[in-house]
């Protein structure tokens, strides 16, 4: 009768939701019992949260729309991403199968030299006990935090903190591109202006998304202008006129404008470098150059862009994006 009641806590276990935290309950009392069947409903939850993260890190990698690039939708997609995690982990991607025979065979060796012996010792933390007692603790912080344990929130945004630059190692396609093809004329412009190739590339990606929304003309010719600069009275060069988005007194409004046009995006680097280097708005952006936020910061200040949220979008793009 025992054995069907923890067989029915594991199956329980691998239907339930992933981050729901009045379910993190049960899976905290299945894990100290310390069954094969309490493993596999704890392997599935850890694979949910692992495709979790996969889906988020790449929506932070994707171009975001600033007309869907708000707090409420971040929240709902947030909230669908998880529920896409918990039930391509009811099929599995092999993760949480993995883990039941990686700690099935540790648990068998510890059996074989004399007991699973103290379950918080590291060395047999393989085992099932040993399991047991690491995802009790783990639970216990995620409960906590989860209902208000201040303490318990800051333990776990700072594991938080930690694990992200290991998240963002690995960059998502475009953004590799991106960088494969413009990185020759960022360190040229780089040595120019003194400021990081990284920021500039970041920059190129946050007004071009990526080189997916790229300036062009009417007759869709691409002006190769990679950071927005526009055609003032003084340009003597190439001109296309395109619908853009400025923000006045905070609030949206699709313009008309006239932008500079280039030959080549070398072109664009190479002007870009005159602007910020020639033009005396952009000297403290010059003296921010060693901190990405502060660059940011600057370019905002200085008056570059419109858009309220500039200085965050540039920063995020950096940091996150470009991060490795």
């Amino acid at each position: 009768m025992a054995s069907q009641n923890t067989s029915n806590v594991g199956n329980d276990l691998s239907r339930k939701f992933a981050l729901d935290v009045k379910d993190m309950g049960s899976l905290r009392q299945g894990a100290r019992a310390g069954t094969p069947e309490a493993l596999k409903g704890a392997a599935t939850q850890f694979e949910a949260m692992f495709v979790n993260m996969m889906l988020k890190t790449m929506r932070e990698a994707s171009p975001q729309d600033s007309l869907t690039n708000s707090d409420q939708t971040k929240m709902f997609t947030g909230m669908q991403d998880q529920q896409t995690a918990q039930s391509i982990a009811k099929k599995g991607i092999g993760l949480a199968d993995m883990l039941v025979r990686q700690l099935g065979q540790n648990d068998k060796q510890a059996l074989a030299v004399g007991g699973a012996g103290d379950p918080t010792d590291g060395a047999n933390a393989g085992s099932f006990a040993g399991m047991a007692s690491l995802m009790d603790a783990r639970l216990q912080k995620a409960i906590a935090a989860a209902g208000g344990n201040a303490t318990a929130k800051a333990e776990a945004t700072a594991e938080a903190k930690t694990a992200a630059p290991a998240r963002r190692g690995s960059q998502a396609p475009h953004v590799v591109s991106f960088q494969e093809k413009l990185s020759a004329h960022a360190d040229e412009a780089s040595a120019a202006t003194g400021i990081p190739a990284k920021f500039m590339l970041g920059q190129a990606a946050l007004e071009s998304g990526w080189g997916k929304r790229e300036i062009k003309g009417r007759d869709g010719t691409n002006s190769n202008n990679l950071f927005g600069i526009k055609a003032t009275a003084d340009w003597k060069g190439k001109v296309v006129e395109a619908t853009t988005t400025e923000y006045v007194n905070g609030k949206a409004q699709t313009k008309v404008e006239r932008f500079r046009a280039y030959d080549s995006y070398a072109d664009s680097f190479k002007d870009y470098a005159r602007l910020i280097t020639s033009n005396p708005r952009y000297e403290k952006v010059l003296a921010s150059a060693g901190d990405a936020s502060a660059f940011a910061q600057g370019l905002q200040k200085a008056g570059y862009a419109t858009d309220p949220q500039y200085a965050n979008k540039l920063t995020s793009i950096i940091k996150r994006s470009l991060a490795g």
